[in-house]
């Protein structure tokens, strides 16, 4: 059976509360007592997982230097779906919502973005299977518990895969600095895909073409962007905010 790890409180903790069945042990280090890991601790005891007391050195060669908080907690590895499940993934939401990240290849991104999509109700996430990051350690740690219930859908065509989308009904949205549509006077509501590009190189060319619309995030200061796992948080909720009005 494939295994991975996960480490840090947060991410342990989301993983017993919202998907316990993925766990096969915890590891916790000896030198470490106090009452938030305590509760951890009495979680994983609470179903029956296997706990290995350690000393903080092993936790720290284990995870590679990142922090890891005293605890970690061995898995079952992650899986990704792929193109040919994501029609039964979208049959089972009446007013599909999608986040599509094209080349979004930092760990930490990809996880605080599947956290958020997880928070704003996001039927499921897609990436290209290239130039992108992978659900590894890193990114399940930054999700939180997100990397184990959000659908990640890892697609080898990503343009096909969006017109596949516009056959379906769903409206594609994509983000462009340049574009003079702002995003807060733009409709959001209905079946729809919002699409998210790197940092820095924004969405590739044929990706852009694909889009129905562009908006933009209004900017009032210097920068000139918002970290994308941040501007996919302030796109995904003004979508959310919506379709509450509707």
């Amino acid at each position: 059976m494939s295994q991975d790890w996960i480490f840090g409180i947060h991410a342990v903790d989301g993983a017993l509360r919202r998907q316990p069945e993925s766990l096969v042990k915890l590891w916790v280090a000896r030198e470490r007592h106090d009452q938030r890991l305590a509760e951890v601790v009495a979680e994983a005891e609470a179903l029956g997982l296997s706990i290995e007391w350690v000393a903080r050195k092993t936790l720290d060669d284990k995870s590679k230097g990142a922090v890891h908080q005293g605890v970690m907690a061995q898995v079952k590895a992650a899986k990704a779906f792929n193109e040919n499940q994501l029609p039964d993934i979208l049959g089972k939401s009446p007013q599909p919502l999608l986040l599509v990240l094209d080349g979004v290849t930092d760990p930490h991104n990809l996880g605080a973005c599947l956290r958020t999509a997880d928070a704003a109700g996001v039927t499921a996430v897609i990436v290209p299977k290239d130039n992108s990051a992978t659900l590894n350690a890193t990114v399940r740690k930054v999700a939180c518990g997100a990397a184990e219930t959000m659908p990640l859908v890892v697609v080898t065509n990503l343009a096909r895969t969006m017109r596949a989308l516009k056959d379906q009904g769903i409206w594609i949205v994509g983000t462009a600095g340049e574009t003079d549509k702002q995003l807060f006077n733009t409709s959001l509501t209905g079946p729809m895909a919002l699409v998210m590009g790197a940092e820095g190189k924004g969405l590739r060319r044929l990706t852009r073409e694909h889009c129905d619309e562009l908006v933009a995030i209004p900017m009032a200061g210097l920068v000139s962007s918002l970290n994308v796992s941040v501007a996919t948080g302030v796109c995904l909720f003004e979508i959310v905010r919506q379709r509450q009005k509707v």
